[in-house]
C-alpha cells in the first residue's frame, strides 16, 4: 500500500463512526499549497467553511509574509483558518463537533489548526 490509500482507509473508517454518532463533522483538509476547513451535517450539507483561498485570509496572509520565512507563515494560516473555523460555527450556534482529520496524522498543521479551534470556543 502506498501513502495515499493508507490515509483514505484511515479516513473512511473515521467516516463511518462519526456518521453513526450523527454530529457535526469538522472536516480538515490540506494540500502542499492550501488548508481547507469545513463543518458538515450529517446530512452531508456543508454549513461553515474556511480555507486558504479566502480573500480576507489572502490579505492578512500578504501583510505577514514580508517579515516571516514559509513554513512560519504556513503554521500561522493553520492557526488562523482554527480560529476563523470556530468563529463562524460558533455564530451558527455549533459549539460540539467530531473532529475528521481526513486520515492525516495529527501534527503539524491539522494539530495547529485543531488546538485554535478548540481555544476559540469549539469542542470535540
Amino acid at each position: 500500500m502506498n501513502k495515499k490509500k493508507i490515509r483514505l482507509r484511515r479516513s473512511f473508517s473515521t467516516r463511518i463512526k462519526i456518521a453513526k454518532k450523527k454530529k457535526f463533522r469538522f472536516v480538515v483538509n490540506k494540500t502542499n499549497l492550501h488548508i481547507y476547513a469545513n463543518i458538515i451535517n450529517y446530512n452531508m450539507k456543508i454549513l461553515v467553511s474556511s480555507s486558504s483561498l479566502e480573500s480576507e485570509v489572502k490579505l492578512i496572509i500578504a501583510n505577514y509574509k514580508k517579515n516571516f520565512f514559509n513554513k512560519k507563515i504556513n503554521f500561522f494560516i493553520s492557526k488562523l483558518i482554527g480560529k476563523r473555523i470556530a468563529k463562524k460555527s460558533l455564530k451558527i450556534g455549533i459549539k460540539k463537533v467530531a473532529f475528521d482529520r481526513s486520515g492525516f496524522k495529527y501534527h503539524g498543521h491539522i494539530k495547529l489548526l485543531a488546538e485554535s479551534a478548540r481555544k476559540a470556543g469549539l469542542k470535540f
